[in-house]
């Protein structure tokens, strides 16, 4: 999966010392993909718009914390 264009975003639930945080890359047709912003080149998780948005109601509903 080609991620080069992905315009990566800092999650509203990261850690505010900036030390444990997730980037999310929402601009790429079809997925949404997800990283570690201490590891940019690991690895990264590519999940479909719908199932990105359950885990995000998931969270904010307290059902995954």
């Amino acid at each position: 999966m080609d991620l080069s264009r992905a315009k990566w975003h800092k999650s509203t639930r990261s850690s505010g010392t900036g030390q444990d945080c997730v980037e999310v890359a929402q601009n790429l047709p079809g997925i949404v993909a997800v990283r570690d912003s201490k590891n940019p080149n690991g690895p990264k998780l590519a999940v479909s718009p719908a199932e990105w948005s359950a885990f995000v109601g998931g969270v904010k509903g307290g059902d995954l914390q």
